[in-house]
Parts: C-alpha cells; sequence; structure tokens
C-alpha cells in the first residue's frame, strides 16, 4: 500500500513538472513558429504553435546584410566572453575581500558598495569619463568596462564565501600561502555554484547589452549584434509608418515585421540556450546559498 502511494506521488509530482516545463516552453516555439509564419497569417489569426504556411521570409531578409551580422555576432561574443571572465574576476575578488573577517576595513568597503547601488552620479557625468577621461569611444572596453564591477553580484559572491569556515584561511596561512594563492587554489574551486550563477547573469547581460554600444561606438564594424538588430527593428517601423509616398507604402506592405522580430529573437537567443544547460546544476544552489547566508 505505501509503495502504490508512493509511486502515485512520483507519477503525479512527475506529471505536474512536465506540465509546468511545458507551459515554459510553448512561448519558445511559438517565436519559433512566429518567425517562420507570413505577415498576413500573424496579422489574421495571430501567433500559433504550427505555422499556416511556412516561409523563411524574416531570415532571408536578416541574411541580406549576413556579413554586417555576423561581423556583430563575433563582436558580441568577443565581449560576452571578455567581459564575464573580467567581470567575473573583479567581482569575485571584491567579495573575497568582504568575506574575510581578518580585513580591517570589509565593513567600511561594503558600506561604500552599498552606496554605489543607491546613487550614482548621472548619465552625462558618466559619459563624459568614460569619453574624455577613460578614452572608451569606439572601442570594445566601452562595452565590457563601464559595467565590470557589479554591486550585487559582489554581495551575491561575498554571502556565499560568509558561509566557508575560516579555519580553512588559518590553515592554509600556516601553510605559508598568500592571498592570492588561497584565492585561486582554494576558495575559488569551493565557490563554483556561486561563481558560475554571477557567470550566467553577466553572461546575459554583456549579451543582451545594447546601451553601451549606442552610447560609444559609431563604427559600424565595432556594434554588436543587439545594437545591429535593434536597427533592424527600427528601419522597420520606420517602413510601416511612413505612408508620405506610394513606393514606401509597396516596400512596406512587403516586409513580415512582425516574423522578423520573431526571427531577431531565435537569432539572439541561441548562444545563451547552449550556456545555460552546462551552468544549470551550480544555478539554483550557487542562487539559495549566496543569498541567505551572512
Amino acid at each position: 500500500m505505501h509503495s502504490k502511494s508512493f509511486s502515485f506521488s512520483q507519477a503525479f509530482i512527475i506529471l505536474v513538472i512536465s506540465l509546468f516545463s511545458l507551459s515554459c516552453l510553448l512561448p519558445f516555439i511559438m517565436v519559433i513558429s512566429g518567425s517562420l509564419s507570413t505577415e498576413n497569417d500573424i496579422v489574421n489569426y495571430g501567433y500559433a504553435l504550427i505555422p499556416r504556411h511556412i516561409t523563411f521570409d524574416s531570415y532571408k531578409i536578416l541574411l541580406l546584410g549576413s556579413n554586417r551580422i555576423v561581423d556583430a555576432y563575433g563582436i558580441s561574443l568577443l565581449v560576452t566572453a571578455a567581459g564575464t571572465l573580467l567581470s567575473l574576476l573583479v567581482t569575485s575578488m571584491g567579495g573575497y575581500v568582504m568575506a574575510r573577517r581578518s580585513f580591517k576595513y570589509r565593513n567600511i568597503l561594503s558600506v561604500y558598495v552599498i552606496i554605489t547601488m543607491l546613487f550614482n552620479g548621472g548619465l552625462v557625468p558618466w559619459y563624459i569619463i568614460c569619453v574624455n577621461y577613460l578614452h572608451l569611444k569606439d572601442t570594445l572596453w566601452a562595452m565590457i568596462l563601464p559595467p565590470l564591477a557589479n554591486a550585487f553580484n559582489m554581495f551575491l559572491i561575498r554571502n556565499f564565501l560568509l558561509s566557508i569556515p575560516e579555519d580553512i584561511y588559518e590553515s592554509a596561512k600556516m601553510d605559508g600561502a598568500g592571498e592570492f594563492r588561497i584565492f585561486f587554489r582554494l576558495i575559488a574551486p569551493l565557490a563554483k555554484p556561486v561563481l558560475a550563477t554571477v557567470g550566467l547573469f553577466m553572461a546575459l547581460s554583456y549579451w543582451n547589452d545594447w546601451f553601451l554600444g549606442l552610447m560609444f561606438v559609431d563604427k559600424q564594424e565595432l556594434q554588436p549584434l543587439q545594437l545591429l538588430l535593434r536597427t533592424l527593428v527600427s528601419n522597420v517601423e520606420f517602413l510601416k509608418s511612413s505612408s508620405n509616398a506610394m513606393d514606401m507604402q509597396r516596400i512596406s506592405a512587403q516586409i513580415p515585421s512582425e516574423s522578423i522580430k520573431m526571427a531577431l529573437t531565435v537569432v539572439t537567443i541561441g548562444p545563451i540556450i547552449f550556456l545555460y544547460p552546462f551552468l544549470q546544476r551550480y544555478f539554483v544552489k550557487g542562487l539559495m546559498v549566496g543569498a541567505v547566508k551572512g
């Protein structure tokens, strides 16, 4: 009786989780379906799980500028990879310093980091510093350096490291290890869950960012993918809203603007989908421990 009851409960839990997983998957399926649907089908019938008439016009329009898209993809991949690694290094070392109980000024440093979460100098002073003093205009560093140190992620790492016993630090000190060796050889392997979690946050932030490119990058060859696709969507909306000339009306009527948006979503979401399965086993553990400790 107990065995049957347990089997029924287990089957019920699996059913509920399966239904929830399917509900999370349905929007993504609808995005793919929308990218393969004709503009008339979307306008007349809305979005559907299965396209009524399959067409690749949206992807063909994107491929018209395939060289620029490939270049922008490379820029986004480079910025995401370099930015995530550098940001993870800076943020984790900052969290490590604030977590060390032997550091005399760690509370003062924590307050300073908290202040940066509550106040900022404003957009204009920030822009002047980045352009006139740091000389980031039209460089890849303009999309990497500004978000390098994130206070929230720093505290997430700090709270996780506070759960590590202080005896580990003391024993390493007795063996003659310095702070850098303790951090890279001892603490970093123990902090894999929170580092993977924060790394995923950072990768998502760098990959989805278009604002920094809009602010600091004028050269087309340095534009990231998100900024290029945003420009493309804006041009599509401009064509559809411009009805002064018959030629413009004819051109805009042939542009599948809704399905292009879905195709853009499919193009941009790809790398993150492939990244997440490698980090998901650390995600929940790192987020929960980093959020409740300390």
